[in-house]
This record gives C-alpha cells, structure tokens and sequence, in this order.
C-alpha cells in the first residue's frame, strides 16, 4: 500500500502557500478526517476552498487528491514511527549504536515513501543515453558525487564529480546535446550548486538534481527532480549522517533502476570491470 502522504505534508509545510497550509495543518491534525471526504469537505472544514486542496495536491507533486488519501490510509495503518533520535552528553557507546541504527532505517524509510515512480523513470531515461554525466556537489554531497561517479564507471558511462567551479563550468560550456549535469545538494540551496545549474539551464544541458523534498533552488533548475526526505536537523544530524545516507541510498536507487533495464550490457561491463581489477591487484 502506498504511504508518505502524512510525510509530504510534514516536509512541505513550512513552504506553502497560507491557504494550502491550512488545509495541510488540518489534514496532520485530523488525518482520518480525510478518509471519506470530498475536496470540498475538506476545503470547508479547513476554512479554505477545494482549489485549494487540488493546489495543494500538486505542491505535493501527487496524481490528485485520491493519491493524498491512498497514501494517508497507508500512514494510518503503518507501524508507529520511532523518529530521530539525537545523542546526549556522555552518551554509552550502545546507545549511540542504537540511535545511529535507528536514525539510519528511518531516513530510508522516509525517503522510499516520497518516491515518485514517473519521476524516477525520467531520470533512468535521461541518463541511459547520456554521452556524459556531470555529478556536482559541495561538502558531504561531493561523496555523494564520487560514489555515483565510481558506480557510473562500472557501467561504461563517462562521468565526472569535480568540486571546482570554475572546471564544472568549462565542463558545461562544451557540454554536447546528449550530456547530463545531475545536481546534489540537500539543501537545494548551496550557491555554487544553484549557479551550476543556473549555467546548464542557460546553455541548454539536461538536468536531474537530488535535493530533500521540497521547493528549493536547485529543484527548480532542474528537469529531473529527485528527492530525499527531511527532518528537523539536530546538532550532530546536521553533519549529514541520515541525509547522506538518504542520498547514497537514492544513487542506488537510480543506478540499480538503469542496470535493470541494460541488464545483459551492466553484468558484461561489471565482469570486465572486475577483470581489470583483479589484474591490477594479482598482475596476470
């Protein structure tokens, strides 16, 4: 059963619209009420208008307001939620294990129930026929830039994750018409990311971002949009432990997705990537 609908809202709040965040504290206080009513119930119940709840539904990025309720029913029949946990001074070394698991399994949770399928599909689709791909990111979402670089390799795609600005641009300038700049950045925010993008759009590059889920930036650049969930950052959460695991996450998401669809031509390059290596490390 699909899930994430409580989620989106959650994630989306503070970025609404006043009218559409009416109806979304009405719905997170009032989830049932939801189950077996109209647009229009809901807009009055609100103190809004159905419009509003459709506006609403597409903020979300949702297929209608039937898509909202089939993923609220699924939140209310889901196990309850353990939440993030942040450590405490003097914390045992047991429970910051537990709390890392913890926090860990809930950003993945989180993150699989805000996937859009169709939007995933574009990416797979856009990057299968690329000549190259440009992953950029500052910070921990260079890691992110580098893991996605290394597995794009395996596969027999070119692809870079450089952290010079001035260098991605060049990249960018001569980018061909079946070239990729795929943005990462958490916050959907980071300067440099954003005037990357800005540049690609400029010059015509497709584009795919990863960014938490929301309006931002860098998503609004990008003709692919791909998403992790978000969460109140406590201090040590903030050091992009659970969103970087979000990411890497999405990266095999995306990369198991593609490899899928070129099953055959992903084992023979993953066979002869694994023969080169066996060469270098046993030198015959």
């Amino acid at each position: 059963m699909a899930t994430g609908g409580l989620k989106m809202l959650q994630n989306m709040l503070d970025q609404l619209p006043a009218s559409e965040r009416k109806i979304a504290q009405y719905i997170l206080e009032n989830p049932r009420s939801i189950l077996n009513s109209t647009v229009n119930d809901i807009g009055t119940q609100a103190k809004t208008s159905g419009a509003a709840v459709i506006r609403l539904c597409k903020s979300l990025g949702l297929n209608g307001f039937q898509d909202l309720k089939v993923r609220i029913a699924g939140d209310l029949v889901k196990p309850a939620e353990q939440g993030y946990r942040d450590i405490e001074p003097g914390e045992s070394y047991f429970s910051i294990v537990q709390k890392t698991t913890s926090n860990s399994i809930q950003s993945i949770r989180d993150s699989e129930e805000i996937i859009n399928y169709e939007e995933l599909e574009r990416a797979v689709h856009t990057l299968l026929p690329a000549q190259n791909v440009h992953f950029f990111g500052i910070g921990a979402s260079n890691i992110i830039a580098k893991d996605a670089q290394q597995k794009f390799l395996r596969i027999q795609k070119n692809a870079t994750a450089f952290t010079d600005t001035h260098l991605v641009a060049t990249l960018i300038a001569n980018a061909g018409k079946d070239d990729v700049v795929f943005a990462i950045s958490h916050s959907g925010e980071t300067a440099e990311v954003v005037k990357v993008m800005a540049l690609a759009k400029e010059r015509g590059v497709k584009t795919v971002s990863l960014t938490k889920y929301g309006q931002s930036s860098v998503a609004s650049l990008a003709d692919v949009k791909l998403f992790t969930s978000y969460s109140g950052e406590a201090p040590f959460r903030s050091a992009a432990t659970s969103s970087r695991l979000a990411q890497l996450y999405m990266m095999d998401i995306l990369f198991l997705s593609m490899a899928t669809v070129q099953y055959e031509q992903t084992i023979h390059a993953i066979d002869q990537t694994r023969e080169a290596i066996r060469f270098i490390k046993e030198g015959n």
